[in-house]
């Protein structure tokens, strides 16, 4: 594949972080968001177009991924995947998303309760955040192309950035969801909150 992307999804170091380590992920500088910005206004012109890409090639590069998707963990031929309407639905999800991202870049809360929210949800899909950072690798890799000249080094590293700090909170709302649905699993003598009041 053509996509010489240089940290993302290689970097284990920053696939297996604690939610400790990713909660103090960078934020975007105000020249990365400019930059994030601008690139998305010509990106939003293609956005069925990078799911697709996005989506097809995240399966090639990590067919293990695929075993989240119940519509396409049996499918084989990836060139089917590039006309299927569940797959151009959901990179569009996903492009939404990303979309929703770029314009709280100046709405920090809002951002943050988005992505956690997103990591919740992600919780009952059974997805495992060690994925959620491929996607923004395969983001990375499907824009190239379209901004062509436009694409630089420091805006390759702006996106990286928002992804890297977008993911930190998806995997913090994954484990905060993972925790609360072990603490309901209890049964009420075992909760740790459970206050014991008789003396």
């Amino acid at each position: 594949m053509g996509c010489a992307i240089s940290g993302l999804a290689a970097k284990a170091e920053f696939g297996d972080r604690t939610t400790e380590e990713t909660a103090g992920a960078a934020y975007p500088s105000e020249d990365q968001i400019q930059m994030i910005k601008e690139s998305w206004k010509v990106i939003q012109d293609d956005i069925a177009k990078v799911g697709i890409i996005m989506f097809v090639r995240l399966f090639e590069t990590h067919p293990e991924c695929k075993d989240v998707f119940f519509l396409f963990r049996d499918v084989e031929d990836l060139e089917r995947l590039r006309t299927s309407r569940e797959l151009r639905a959901h990179g569009l999800r996903v492009m939404s998303f990303i979309e929703k991202s770029v314009a709280r870049l100046d709405q920090l809360e809002r951002l943050e309760a988005l992505a956690l929210e997103l990591g919740k949800s992600h919780y009952h899909y059974n997805a495992p955040p060690k994925y959620y950072s491929y996607v923004g690798a395969e983001f990375i890799c499907a824009v190239q192309p379209i901004l062509k000249e436009r694409w630089t080094a420091e805006l390759e590293e702006a996106w990286k950035t928002m992804f890297q700090f977008v993911t930190s909170l998806m995997k913090q709302g994954h484990e905060e969801e993972s925790n609360r649905q072990r603490h309901l699993a209890l049964s009420p003598k075992e909760r740790p909150d459970k206050k014991n009041t008789a003396l």
